[in-house]
Formats: structure tokens, C-alpha cells, sequence
């Protein structure tokens, strides 16, 4: 039961309460149990407590020491490189559309030399915009296509060439593929997208930033990463390989889940001696992981280095450095080393860098993708109950085979794709300056 009250006027000073009307406890007085007049202190002058005291002011010195080299440390090596003033704005992509004077599809059959399982395509299901950005999706061939589950299996040919959409070489198995159960060869059974800047926006040298939320799902391979637009020196990875990002869409209990990304560095005479493993790193985030929220991850490279970030340049995730007087090629000791009883002989002799960073010295392209398995060792042999042996001949068969087990752990709609939400690309050098 409520009681009505009259408020009261804040203003009205002569209808204050009184606090005589209130019972009063009655105040302890404080006691002091502190000795009078004078008394030992016999710490004071234990010479065992002076020397206590001259080791504890040591170690805050050195503890304050200790503070201040780390951040200083920590400043330098976080320190622009390049600043806003350093730096010309080449491409601001923020996806209200798939700008075909921007971005291309690279579409092929053969998994781009991983082995992936993966068709790439044009189809509109696979890349498409909407509010949230750009979405890399993959989807069932079975599902979106009219080639059935006994003909992804046998007998049936897909000949992109014919169609006109293939972007690979022309009568390869990039571009053309009968499915034959026997021989193992399937058409494959999962469609995905590769799209790139090739030929449209690159750098050579300056800063990259794409803004993206990981996919959800066992076995999908989603990446970032960038290619050199002309192979100066040769094939791969002899002209080089930038990975800002790549990772596995398997959930945080398989070892090197979506909780965790690698950035790496490919380079080397041949793809036998690739030294990826010297220029490699990874982030890994401890409760959470990179599907559940868009995060932006970051390149920046000039002729003295090359670092990648996720988010902040304080959260850097691995630094190489080119001015150490100890160029690619000796810092991979590619001169003792041969391939079928030749010595390698310098591919980047040529290069007019004055770091010895060739092959990371010419113009770059970036490439976002999300492939689907692979047969070149991404996803281990037996871990994480992987369905197929990346050496078996059946490999894709048996992947395909196993989908009532995989299938189940990729998320519904755009989650189960990597979602672009921006991309910026800087050119090193003033706009109007272009780098040679």
C-alpha cells in the first residue's frame, strides 16, 4: 500500500528535517596504544636491515631501468615507418559494389597448386556485397550447380574452357577435368571464389589494411595475401609471396583453429628450398576467435622491412628486416645448396635493391580467398580427424565421402565465408610519385 506524500520544494529551506529527531549513538573515542616518550627501534640500525633496504632500492632501480628500455623498445620497433606524409592512397574499397575495374575472378578446377578441393567461380553465390561487405562464400556443387552427386563422382566432363570462364592455362587440368571414380578424379565438389587486383591496383611498397570476419567451418582455408604482378625472377616462389593472413576454419579444440592466423614470407631458388619457415609467425587469441567479429589486418613494407598487425601496429605479429647486411639469398644459404646435382644459382643477382630484399622489390597485387581442404600439408595428416591423406590418390574422394561429418561444422550463410567489410592500399611516395 502506497502513502500519498506532498513533495517537497527544494528551494524551501523551512521544511528541512531535523536530525534531533533521530536517536544518537554515543562516539567511541579512539584509543592509542603508541608507547610515550622515547623507545628502541632497533630495525633502524641492524646493519641486516640496511642491507635489506640498499637490495630492495636496487631493485626498483633496475626494475625502473627495465620499464623504460621496454618501452622504449617497444616505441621503436612500433614506430611509423612511413607516415600519412610518406604515403598516397591507391585503393579505398569499402564493397557498395563489386568494382569490376578493381577487383577480377581467377577461375580454375586444379586447387592453384595447394590441391585444394575447391572450383573457383564467378557464380554470384559465391561473391556477392551486401550492408556487411563483401562475402566469399562457399557452397556445394551439387547444390548450385546441375551436375549431380553420382556425376561429381563419374563420368561427367566440365570443360571451362568451352565455357569461356576459365582464367587458368587452357587444356590443363585447370580448366578441364573428367570424373572418373576409379582414377580418383572428381569434379570437385565444393565451389568457392578468388578474386584479385591484378593488373588493376598494386604497390610497390607502402601499406595494406582489409578489414575482415573469418569463416566458420572445418577444413576452409580463408586467406590475404599478395603475389608479384610480373615474375621478374622466375616461377615461384623465386619472385616471392606475401602472406598478411592465413588461416583454418576449424573451431578452437582442432590445433591451429580459427583462433589462430599465420603471416609468412615465401622465397627461394625452387619450391623444394622454400624459406617460408624463416619469415613465418603467428597470432593466436586465447578466448575468443577471428569469426566472431571483423578484425583489420595489416602489411607494411619498404626496401628496410617488411611487418604484418592485426588491429593496431602494437599487436604486431612478425617483423623481417632488410638492412642487416644479409640479403635473401645468402640469408636462405641457397649457394650450398643443389637440386638434382646442380647448384642454385642466384635468381635475384639482377636486382637493383641496395637491402638485398629482392625478391620482395617489385609491385605486388593483393588476392582474398577461401579454398576448401588441400593435399599440400595446410591441414596436417591425422589431426583433428581429417578425412583424407594428402598423398592418396583418393584424397578428394575420400574428403567428399566424409561430408556428413564436415558439413554439420560449417555455419549458416555468410558465416560459413570470409566477410570483407574494407580494403585500403597505400603507395610508398607522394601521389603523382610513382616507385620504380
Amino acid at each position: 500500500m502506497h502513502r500519498s506524500q506532498t513533495p517537497r520544494d527544494p528551494t524551501d529551506s523551512s521544511r528541512g528535517t531535523s536530525v534531533s529527531s533521530f536517536p544518537q549513538e554515543g562516539k567511541r573515542l579512539f584509543v592509542s596504544y603508541r608507547l610515550n616518550g622515547a623507545y628502541e627501534k632497533p630495525w633502524v640500525s641492524d646493519p641486516k636491515m640496511k642491507s635489506v633496504r640498499c637490495g630492495n632500492y636496487i631493485v626498483y632501480v633496475f626494475l625502473a631501468i627495465g620499464f623504460a628500455c621496454a618501452a622504449a623498445i617497444a616505441f621503436l620497433i612500433t614506430k611509423p615507418a612511413l607516415t600519412k606524409s610518406q604515403l598516397c592512397l591507391v585503393l579505398d574499397e569499402d564493397f557498395k559494389s563489386l568494382n569490376k575495374d578493381i577487383w577480377s575472378h581467377e577461375v580454375a578446377l586444379d586447387g592453384f597448386g595447394t590441391g585444394s578441393f575447391d572450383w573457383t567461380t564467378t557464380d554470384p553465390k559465391n561473391t556477392y556485397v551486401d550492408d556487411a561487405g563483401l562475402h566469399i562464400v562457399p557452397t556445394l556443387t551439387n547444390e548450385t550447380t546441375t551436375i549431380t552427386n553420382d556425376q561429381i563422382y563419374s563420368g561427367y566432363t566440365l570443360n571451362l574452357t568451352s565455357e569461356g570462364s576459365c582464367t587458368g592455362a587452357v587444356n590443363t587440368s585447370a580448366c578441364y577435368i573428367y570424373s572418373n571414380s576409379t582414377l580418383g578424379s572428381l569434379i570437385p565438389p565444393v565451389r568457392s571464389a578468388r578474386i584479385t587486383t591484378k593488373g588493376k591496383v598494386g604497390i610497390r611498397y607502402g601499406r595494406v589494411e582489409v578489414t575482415a570476419k573469418l569463416p566458420k567451418g572445418d577444413w576452409l582455408w580463408p586467406a590475404i595475401w599478395m603475389m608479384p604482378e610480373d615474375s621478374a625472377y622466375g616461377v615461384w616462389p623465386r619472385s616471392g609471396e606475401m602472406d598478411i593472413l592465413e588461416a583454418r576454419g576449424n573451431d578452437m579444440d582442432y590445433p591451429g583453429g580459427r583462433n589462430i592466423f599465420f603471416s609468412t614470407l615465401h622465397w627461394g631458388p625452387s619450391s623444394e628450398t622454400d624459406s617460408y619457415w624463416q619469415t613465418m609467425a603467428v597470432r593466436v587469441k586465447r578466448r575468443t576467435d577471428f569469426a566472431d567479429g571483423f578484425h583489420t589486418f595489416g602489411l607494411e613494407w619498404t626496401d628496410k622491412h617488411i611487418y604484418t598487425y592485426y588491429d593496431s601496429r602494437l599487436t604486431q605479429v612478425f617483423y623481417t628486416d632488410f638492412t642487416a647486411n644479409d640479403p635473401m639469398w645468402s640469408r636462405g644459404s641457397f649457394a650450398e645448396k643443389s637440386e638434382n646435382n646442380t647448384l642454385f644459382t642466384n635468381p635475384w643477382e639482377a636486382s637493383t635493391s641496395t637491402t638485398g630484399n629482392a625478391p620482395f622489390d617489385k609491385k605486388f597485387y593483393l588476392i582474398l580467398n577461401v579454398a576448401v581442404g588441400s593435399r599440400n600439408g595446410w591441414f596436417l595428416d591425422n589431426v583433428g580427424q581429417k578425412p583424407w591423406v594428402d598423398a592418396a590418390t583418393n584424397a578428394q574422394w575420400t574428403f567428399w565421402s566424409n561430408a556428413d561429418k564436415w558439413l554439420p561444422t560449417w555455419a549458416e550463410g555468410d558465416a560459413r565465408g570470409m566477410t570483407v567489410k574494407s580494403v585500403k592500399m597505400w603507395q610508398s611516395g607522394s601521389c603523382g610519385v610513382t616507385e620504380l
